[in-house]
């Protein structure tokens, strides 16, 4: 089955917004193995959508619209294709109530224009939104086969798997295959050396596919397997899956979808111990992440972004005369800051970071980009030096992950 995406909005057109909903939609219909001809973008204008239309139709058996199904004017989608394909519009009762409903329950003043929403083109299949107001819908044209979701990527990303891919498979009944899959995730290698370090692996003698994902700061490896049984699937996930381990596994944090913030909380309940973090270059971002996880608030006591000298001095009790030596950013303050907060907080652990995020502030000997990071457990305290060579929001970024990842490796006994 060959597929299209079109996505919809004046701002993915004046480029305020990122299409990251193609990409998604790309991945998951690989996943099934169906193949992706070709991905498009438009404004919300009649004439233009219905060209894209007319353009995609001839190459793919279904389109995947998304985007422009709000309650606004310039929200036309729903309108431009029952035009493009003859269709009348109707009003879908139970979706209205739904509508409805959701608003009295958010505590949401109604506003007519919303009855919008629940608007459809004659022989649409209502999709179900259960993280929005805006249902999507199928709908038959001849032998092909129109999807139209909303364009906000929380809700696109439940609506594609949950409501458009059980149609696809209903509709084109294909040779049943199962699907294994793996996503392991690295940190410390560039895309180019972790495809070097595996380009002697035949993983298609494994008859398994692999993609290379970056997403700053980490490399993402998916192995997909799809074989005429479940148990043929997994075990050759699993032959191609210890491939990778084999060869790039002291840069592997996680397999599957686990964050690094959520795996180290998942070792610090495990092990029943409490943190608090002093950061400087990090600005809290550390502590962001942290907080990211749920229940997180069953380990992490507090939190100290001691940005200045003083603070550092005032807070954490770190001597001045360290800083005058040694400078804020070097082992020395990165030593005592971890102990410091540990201390102030009662913890059983302290974490650190002081570094130099630019684009200004560098030295020879301590060049942008220059990053301390330090646990302590009142017994041992260890430190790490890093330099990184990215602009300040991406040298902050890896600064964190380069902390947390020392956090998760103490709390596996990795020194």
């Amino acid at each position: 089955m060959k597929i299209a995406i079109l996505t919809i909005g004046n701002e993915l057109m004046s480029g305020r917004t990122a299409d990251t909903n193609s990409s998604f939609i790309a991945r998951e219909a690989n996943l099934q193995g169906w193949q992706v001809e070709a991905m498009l973008s438009v404004g919300d204008d009649f004439a233009a959508i219905k060209s894209r239309l007319d353009y995609l139709l001839p190459l793919a058996d279904v389109i995947i619209c998304t985007g422009g199904l709000g309650p606004t004017t310039d929200d036309i989608t729903t309108e431009a294709i029952a035009r493009a394909f003859g269709r009348s519009l109707f009003t879908d009762e139970k979706s209205l109530n739904y509508i409805k409903d959701l608003f009295a329950r958010r505590n949401f003043a109604w506003v007519e224009n919303n009855t919008k929403q629940a608007i459809f083109p004659e022989g649409a299949e209502i999709i179900p939104n259960t993280m929005g107001t805006a249902p999507g819908f199928a709908l038959k044209v001849n032998a092909k086969w129109i999807f139209v979701i909303p364009g906000v990527p929380r809700e696109s990303q439940i609506m594609f798997p949950r409501g458009v891919i059980p149609i696809l498979q209903r509709e084109f009944p294909e040779k049943e295959q199962f699907i294994a899959k793996q996503t392991i995730k690295t940190f410390g290698l560039g895309e180019s050396a972790v495809d070097k370090a595996l380009s002697d692996v035949d993983f298609n003698a494994l008859g398994v596919n692999i993609g290379f994902y970056p997403i700053f700061p980490e490399n993402h490896i998916v192995l997909v397997s799809r074989k005429k049984t479940a148990e043929e699937a997994q075990e050759k996930l699993k032959l191609a899956a210890n491939e990778v381990t084999t060869r790039l596994g002291k840069y592997i944090f996680a397999y599957g979808e686990e964050t690094l913030e959520a795996i180290a909380g998942k070792l610090l309940k495990e092990k029943k111990l409490t943190i608090a973090v002093a950061e400087s270059c990090t600005g809290g971002l550390i502590t962001s992440r942290l907080t990211d996880v749920p229940g997180s608030s069953e380990y992490l006591e507090r939190a100290a972004v001691t940005y200045s000298n003083a603070a550092k001095v005032s807070l954490l009790g770190v001597p001045a005369g360290i800083i005058e030596k040694h400078g804020a950013v070097s082992e020395e303050t990165a030593r005592l800051m971890a102990e410091g907060v540990r201390k102030m907080a009662g913890t059983n652990l302290g974490l650190s970071s002081t570094g130099i995020a630019g684009p200004d502030g560098g030295s020879a000997e301590k060049p942008v980009g220059t990053v301390y990071l330090a646990v302590s457990d009142g017994k041992e305290t260890i430190c790490r030096r890093y330099v990184y060579k990215w602009d300040r929001k991406r040298n902050k970024l890896i600064f964190s992950q380069a902390a947390l990842l020392l956090l998760k490796n103490y709390l596996e006994g990795k020194r």
